[in-house]
């Protein structure tokens, strides 16, 4: 099975002010309630150590496009069980702002047995890390 979360938030900055808060992962603690520690050198094809809400995993870096979108993809276990791929996109809008998208994509045999929660409590903690993002850079 597969499945999506998708966010959405406007943030009141150019990308490259969202981009300088987004990937300064040491300041992730001060600030981020949902990823709590992202760790390890940030490069396509590179392994890293993070955090989220209490559960610790090791993705591999697909895209790290500067000011424009960085990817990981994870699994739970072995590949197939529960896979996710972590996305954060930035767009540029006409007006100097950036619209942040963060998402999800999950695939794998727990998919079905985790949708009540991916859609509670992934998508809330979704939700508050791009309020902080935006709260932090338009401070």
């Amino acid at each position: 099975m597969q499945k999506e979360i998708k966010t959405t938030i406007l943030i009141n900055a150019r990308p490259s002010q969202v981009w300088a808060v987004l990937t300064d992962f040491k300041k992730y603690p001060d600030w981020n309630p949902f990823v709590k520690m992202l760790k390890g050198e940030v490069k396509v094809g590179s392994t890293i150590e993070v955090n989220l809400q209490g559960m610790r995993f090791k993705p591999e870096v697909l895209t790290y496009l500067e000011n424009e979108e960085f990817r990981w993809k994870g699994k739970l276990w072995i590949k197939g069980i529960f896979d996710g791929e972590h996305i954060f996109s930035l767009k540029e809008n006409q007006d100097g702002t950036t619209t942040f998208e963060h998402r999800e994509k999950f695939n794998g045999i727990l998919v079905r047995a985790l949708s009540k929660k991916l859609d509670t409590e992934t998508k809330s903690g979704f939700k508050a890390m791009n309020i902080a993002l935006k709260e932090r850079v338009e401070a």
